[in-house]
C-alpha cells in the first residue's frame, strides 16, 4: 500500500523536480555544441553518501573527487571518480569509478527531440584483499526529453542501468540487476546571488522514483568495512528522491552548487532507515 500510495503521490508532487547533473548533463554536451576538447573537474562534499539508494559509509560524510572529458565534438567522453568516506573506518569502502559514454540528440527541433546517453562503468575497490572482490560493471542508457511537456524547464527523463558483478569469484551477494530510474527535472531562473553578477541564478529541483530489480553492491557476509549488509534486495520499488540545487557562477568556468536531498525509502532490503536527509557542496571547473 505504501509504495502504491507514493507512486500516486509522485506524479502530482514531482511535477516541480528535476535530474541531476551528474546523470549526465544530457543538454549541456550534445554533439557539436564547443567543439574541440573540453571537460570538468570538480570534488563534491556530501554530508551522507546514499549511491543507488544504499547509505554507502553508514550515516558518514564522503569526498568525491571526478574529472570528466568531452572528445572533442564527436559525442564520446571519458569519466574517472574517486569516493571515500570523510572519517575513518570505511577504507575498504573506497570505491572508483571509470566510465565511457556517447551522448546524442534525436529528432531536432520536434517537441519530442529525444537527448540519449549510452555507457559503460566500472566500480572498482582498490584497497580490498585479493580474493574479496566486489567490483561491478555498469551498463546505462539515459532517454531524456526536454521539450515534450508544456511546462517550460521541465524535463523527464528515463535511466536504464544494468548492473553485474566483473569477477567470478566475486564476495557480492547479488551483484547482477537491473534498476529502472523514473525522473523529473524543473528549473527555472531568479536574480543572481552571486554579488556584482548579472547573470540569472538558475534553480534546479528533483525527484526520481527507483525499481530495483535485484541489485545490491553489499556482500552476502560481513567484509571488513562493510558492517550492514543488504544481500538480497527485493524485485521491487525501492526508493525515491527529491532534491534543490543551485549553480554559484563565479566566472572563468568555476560553479559552486550547494544543494539538500531527502531519500524516502519505500522498502528496507536497500536501507534500514525509512528517510535519509543530506546536504551536498560541489566545487566545480570548467574548461
Amino acid at each position: 500500500m505504501r509504495q502504491a500510495v507514493f507512486l500516486v503521490a509522485i506524479l502530482v508532487v514531482a511535477a516541480p523536480a528535476a535530474a541531476k547533473v551528474w546523470r549526465g548533463d544530457l543538454q549541456g554536451g550534445q554533439v557539436g555544441q564547443l567543439g574541440g576538447l573540453h571537460g570538468s573537474v570538480a570534488v563534491t562534499w556530501d554530508s551522507k553518501y546514499l549511491w543507488r539508494g544504499f547509505d554507502f559509509y553508514d550515516d558518514e560524510g564522503a569526498l568525491h573527487l571526478q574529472t570528466d572529458l568531452s572528445l572533442f565534438d564527436t559525442g564520446f567522453g571519458v569519466s574517472v571518480a574517486g569516493n571515500r568516506a570523510a572519517s575513518g573506518g570505511f577504507e575498504d569502502k573506497e570505491r572508483w569509478d571509470f566510465a565511457g559514454y556517447y551522448q546524442n540528440s534525436l529528432f531536432k527541433d520536434q517537441p519530442y527531440v529525444t537527448q540519449f546517453r549510452v555507457g559503460w562503468a566500472y566500480h572498482a575497490y582498490p584497497e580490498l584483499n585479493e580474493g574479496e572482490s566486489l567490483d561491478l560493471q555498469e551498463g546505462q542508457l539515459i532517454l531524456s526529453w526536454p521539450s515534450i511537456l508544456p511546462i517550460k524547464g521541465m524535463c523527464p527523463t528515463y535511466e536504464l542501468v544494468k548492473m553485474w558483478q566483473a569477477d567470478e569469484e566475486s564476495r557480492l551477494a547479488d551483484g547482477n540487476g537491473w534498476l529502472h530510474i523514473l525522473m523529473l527535472d524543473y528549473g527555472f531562473s531568479i536574480p543572481s546571488l552571486v554579488p556584482g553578477s548579472s547573470k540569472e541564478q538558475l534553480v534546479k529541483l528533483h525527484s526520481e522514483v527507483v525499481y530495483n530489480d535485484g541489485f545490491s553492491p553489499t556482500p552476502a557476509r560481513r567484509v571488513n568495512d562493510w558492517r550492514i549488509l543488504y544481500p538480497n534486495p527485493d524485485h521491487d520499488w525501492s526508493h525515491a528522491v527529491f532534491g534543490v540545487s543551485t549553480d554559484l557562477d563565479f566566472g572563468s568556468g568555476i560553479v559552486f552548487t550547494p544543494g539538500v536531498f531527502y531519500q524516502l525509502t519505500l522498502n528496507n532490503s536497500i536501507n534500514e532507515d525509512d528517510e535519509e536527509l543530506w546536504a551536498s557542496l560541489t566545487l566545480k571547473w570548467s574548461f
